[in-house]
């Protein structure tokens, strides 16, 4: 580290469960981010002050004006832009030391397979659960831990799947992908602005542990929120032995 990232960065170093070595793993790290919007615009915003070496985002939409009322990294001006190259204009206003990759689209599995080559680090902050269950696979088969966090109305969830472990459940252990869900999104519902704040915050925080090694991570337990009347609840999460996508991977 320089001196400019030395002092940048001297709160967290100043951490003993941090120090030097904590953050140059995070200026080292290279991790994914899918969604660029209400759980992406905070997350994104932490991870480029902690100094994340290498982000990519990806997202196929642009900035709206009903975005607004929660996806603070975009701004009026920016209306009509792609949220990845609004993102990026916010992330590197606050931090112009970063390597960010934009992209526009849609991931398909191949796509997916590709960019978890280079990835440490996957943050599944999209809204559908076709999306969500082909990261999970694809992280499954990578061995790349998966971030993983959601918001709708008051209601918020977030949990981590640390495939680097043997015994860690998938996304598909929790919500199988045979089962019928029906889609409910925030163009329909509603979402309480600070809620994805919430969200996307913890998801930065479960993150960056995971990127130091520090502390214990969510792997194993969800965390629920009604934000109506600030109550979490946590329920565990056991690998399923039956599980139609992770059952089946052996160890590496």
């Amino acid at each position: 580290m320089n001196d400019d990232q030395l002092l940048r960065y001297s709160r967290h170093i100043l951490l003993d469960a941090i120090g030097i070595e904590g953050q140059q793993a995070i200026l080292s790290a290279k991790v994914l981010v899918v969604g660029a919007g209400g759980l992406g615009s905070p997350l994104l915003m932490y991870l480029a002050s902690s100094g994340v070496g290498q982000i990519t985002v990806v997202d196929h939409d642009s900035v709206d004006l009903t975005n607004l009322q929660r996806q603070i990294a975009h701004t009026t001006a920016r209306v009509g832009t792609a949220k990845v190259e609004s993102a990026r204009a916010a992330m590197l206003a606050l931090n112009p030391n970063l390597k960010i990759e934009c992209l526009a689209e849609r991931l398909d599995e191949t796509r997916l397979k590709d960019l978890l080559v280079s990835a440490d680090l996957v943050f599944d902050c999209t809204d559908n659960f076709k999306t969500r269950h082909a990261i999970n696979a694809a992280c499954v088969a990578a061995r790349v831990p998966l971030v993983s966090g959601a918001a709708i109305s008051f209601d918020g969830q977030i949990t981590v799947f640390d495939f680097r472990k043997d015994d860690a459940p998938c996304y598909a252990c929790l919500f199988s992908p045979e089962q019928a869900f029906e889609e409910v999104q925030c163009s329909t519902m509603g979402v309480f602005s600070p809620l994805v704040g919430i969200i996307g915050t913890m998801q930065a925080a479960e993150g960056l542990k995971l990127l130091m090694n520090v502390g214990t991570s969510l792997n194993g337990r969800l965390l629920m929120l009604d934000a109506k009347h600030m109550d979490w609840s946590q329920v565990r999460v056991a690998k399923n032995p039956h599980c139609p996508v992770c059952a089946s991977v052996s160890s590496s």
